[in-house]
């Protein structure tokens, strides 16, 4: 009797095994390398971003301290009222003359204190007042006797201080501009004698000076 000797699977039955692997592999591998695009993408376009806004932050920061600081001080007032403008009293300097002095003493209820700024008076008449320098309201204080008043803080420690002022136009914390309108000069009972001027102070790091000595007047 032959013997019979094994059948060997034949190359039909062989392929449907390899072909059911085949295309999961192709399709993991297509997958894979579609995420890697992508994630490789969203990283290159965020790093752009984050370049292009420090550049802006490191472009832009600057200048505007920049320009700030390099402004000088002016006029708290257009200059096309100077010639119309007069000192009513002076900022109290101990070692001015007697007369200077003199003008420099503020008086109420014959209490005498020294003037810590320039009364200023264009010919007795409400005028338009603004900053002499760029910066930020720090203060706003809203008195009818002694007259409203705004405090603005600006680059290397200098401050202003606008008083005798009526029809405020700021708040604390703007952002104003050098020429920016903040008020208008009025008339207060507390310092009834100069009539309607403006009461202008520079003080820097917290020292008063004497406007004269920023602007000529």
């Amino acid at each position: 009797m032959r013997e019979e000797k094994p059948k060997s699977p034949s190359q039909k039955n062989k392929s449907p095994k390899k072909n059911r692997w085949l295309w999961p592999a192709i399709y993991s591998g297509i997958a894979i390398v579609f995420v890697g695009m992508i994630w490789g993408y969203n990283a290159f376009v965020q790093k752009d971003k984050n370049e292009t806004a420090d550049v802006t932050d490191a472009n832009e920061q600057p200048i505007v301290e920049t320009n700030a600081s390099s402004e000088v001080l002016k006029y708290p007032f257009s200059e096309d009222l100077f010639e119309n403008v007069a000192i009513l009293q002076e900022y109290y300097d101990a070692e001015a003359d007697e007369d200077m002095r003199e003008s420099a003493l503020l008086v109420f209820n014959q209490t005498y204190l020294t003037n810590k700024g320039l009364s200023i008076s264009v010919d007795g008449q409400p005028f338009e007042v603004v900053a002499a320098l760029s910066g930020t309201v720090e203060e706003v204080v809203i008195d009818e006797f002694r007259g409203s008043e705004v405090t603005i803080s600006h680059a290397d420690g200098m401050t202003t201080i606008y008083g005798s002022l009526t029809g405020i136009l700021v708040k604390e914390g703007d952002q104003v501009l050098q020429g920016d309108p903040i008020g208008t000069a009025t008339s207060n009972e507390w310092n009834a004698k100069a009539g309607t001027h403006l009461h202008f102070q520079v003080l820097q790091d917290g020292v008063p000076i004497n406007p004269r000595s920023l602007l000529a007047f």
